[in-house]
């Protein structure tokens, strides 16, 4: 198991922010096994055990300390007080919560499983969702980025494997050309290998100097501004749908109590970012046609009789075709870069029998898969860069992925700087008396100092009220905040405000059933009673906590608290197994792994 323990470990064994090295430990301690065997032998340790249960299988999990107060709510008097001094490693353990697999897998599962229910729940219903929902039309959409370049990759023209995630199928020849031979770069324009699944080369240009690295990133910028128009020209398209098909507008009433028109159906999504072999962008989208009602604009309800998912991929591939823009103008680039999809649109409906190609659970559980996943398809696995970072990573020579991370950080420049008053050209011209004035060139002021106080009183008044957003003058900028991302600063998972229920419903969801477990079995977890949380009599948990450190104290408390907690999971599992096989049915659990 890798260590949990930060890069630049503290020598001291006190309790304190840095505090996350390996304790002294005696002589047997120094492995992980020697230092879990030391803990498991203390007499506190089932007591340890449940202490860190909560985030027992977190590879970095959060330390917090401080104190812990019970509140009577009626009368505001304190009914008790107990401090993290007093329990073990006087601290409180709190899962990191990370999506990212690579990062933590135990909370990438939990965050993979709370998608999953998400994104199928805006398609058959639950949790606070109607089930009126498994009537509407839905498709399964997959958008691609453009081409800036040749690169290696695996076509089969016919497969015949069982499944397509371990296909072994034979591909076609790579780029099979025979009246190309080198390009302007003296690099082959040919590839004729059969490239296998897991073929390091796969995504890789043909040739690095001919492939457009600032027009891939710009448009991983743009991606979601593109989605954004794409949804809009859609519902534009069925709009004008249904109006030729008679059906009236809808009369809604705003949250300011104004009456307006607006079109009887409209879109609700739910969509996953992934990253291409090339370090491209492209999404997959659960696309669901809904009505509008008219007293209550937030309710969902099915669209007017008439239309059917034809009407859907119709609208879907209208809007993919048509939608184009360019980005603002560059100093490397005067009139930006075009931005469009590319020629692959994938448009798929989604049954609910489960007997056809696209299934709901099938479709969620890929969604909630990819849904953990960054970078790492790319071999960039970083943390946000730096300008004392960037050096080790961006390389306008290096790699496909140096390149990408080099155009990262060279277009985000600013480049809206001032020249300085010191630079601006002045009138040298003579004039009369013993001091030359000098005039502004700006505004014309004449001062004796090469530095006008006009402009300087306007330009500080200028800061002073103008956003902290960059954007607004360079809009650019965001790719040096998201050059770790080679550009792609939007989020991994997304969603329509009505296609179904958030991560905060599920999540306290969660928190409640297990504090009411908790209290069957009569559990103590004071790390899940933090700040604020009422209960069901009249007391009140107030915490006053701070950060404490990240990780477990030694690798052998990280060793007990994982396995403790994947004994836990497999027992779950199990039972879950055991119930399907009871009722009959698939268990819940294996719907996104299956995927």
């Amino acid at each position: 198991m890798a260590s949990t323990l930060d890069l630049t470990p503290r020598t001291t064994t006190a309790r304190g922010v840095g505090s996350n090295a390996d304790t002294t430990p005696p002589v047997y301690g120094y492995t992980a096994a020697g230092s879990a065997f030391e803990r498991a032998t203390q007499p506190d340790y089932y007591g340890w055990i449940e202490h860190v249960r909560a985030a027992a299988g977190c590879t970095r999990p959060i330390r917090l300390a401080g104190q812990l107060l019970t509140i009577d709510s009626s009368t505001g008097r304190v009914l008790e007080q107990r401090h993290t001094d007093a329990m073990p490693d006087a601290a409180i353990y709190t899962a990191c919560g990370n999506r990212r697999a690579t990062v933590c897998p135990s909370c990438a599962h939990t965050y993979q499983r709370d998608a999953y229910q998400l994104l199928r729940a805006g398609l058959v219903g639950g949790k606070g969702v109607p089930d009126t929902v498994a009537t509407h039309p839905a498709v399964f959409a997959t958008f691609t980025a453009p081409s800036f370049g040749t690169v290696h990759a695996r076509a089969v023209r016919k497969h015949t494997c069982g499944n397509r995630k371990r296909c072994d199928c034979r591909p076609e020849p790579c780029h099979a050309r025979r009246d190309a031979g080198l390009c302007p770069h003296g690099q082959p324009a040919v590839c004729w290998a059969r490239h296998e699944p897991d073929d390091a080369v796969l995504g890789q240009p043909l040739c690095l100097d001919c492939y457009d690295h600032n027009h891939q990133v710009v448009w991983n910028l743009y991606s979601g501004e593109l989605w954004h128009r794409t949804k809009q020209a859609a519902e534009r398209w069925l709009a004008k749908l249904a109006r030729r098909r008679g059906i009236p507008r809808v009369e809604v009433v705003t949250a300011s109590g104004n009456t307006r028109k607006v079109a009887p159906v409209r879109l609700a999504h739910g969509k996953v970012a992934e990253f291409q072999a090339r370090a491209a962008v492209h999404f997959h989208a659960l696309v669901r046609l809904d009505g509008v009602h008219p007293t209550d604009p937030t309710t969902v309800i099915p669209p007017p009789a008439g239309f059917t998912v034809a009407d859907l991929d119709d609208a879907i591939r209208h809007a993919a075709a048509q939608v184009a823009f360019h980005t603002p103008g560059h100093p490397d680039r005067t009139d930006g870069w075009s931005i469009a999809w590319g020629e692959q649109l994938d448009i798929r409906p989604i049954t609910l029998t489960g007997g056809g190609e696209v299934t709901d659970s099938m479709v969620a559980g890929y969604l909630a898969k990819y849904a953990t996943k960054s970078t790492e398809v790319t071999g960039h696995r970083s943390v946000r860069l730096t300008a004392e970072s960037i050096g080790d990573y961006a390389d306008p020579d290096g790699d496909h992925t140096a390149r990408l991370i080099d155009a990262c950080w060279r277009i985000g420049r600013p480049t809206g700087t001032p020249v300085p008053l010191s630079q601006r050209p002045r009138d040298h011209r003579p004039r009369p008396g013993f001091v030359q004035r000098w005039e502004c060139p700006d505004c014309g002021t004449h001062t004796r100092y090469a530095a006008c106080p006009v402009c300087i009183a306007h330009r500080q008044a200028h800061l002073d009220t103008e956003s902290t957003n960059s954007t607004a003058t360079n809009p650019y900028a965001r790719l040096r905040r998201w050059a770790h991302m080679l550009g792609f600063g939007g989020h991994f998972l997304t969603k329509a405000r009505r296609y179904s229920v958030t991560f905060q419903v599920l999540r306290d969801t969660r928190t409640a059933y297990r504090r009411h477990e908790d209290q069957d079995q009569n559990h103590e977890h004071p790390g899940r009673q933090l700040v604020d949380e009422h209960h069901d009599d009249t007391t009140l948990i107030v915490g006053t906590l701070t950060f404490a450190g990240v990780g477990w104290h030694t690798t052998g408390d990280a060793l007990l608290a994982n396995t403790a907690a994947a004994m836990a999971r497999e027992r779950q599992a199990t039972g879950r197994e055991e119930l399907a096989h009871e009722l009959g049915t698939t268990p819940a659990s294996t719907s996104p792994a299956a995927a």
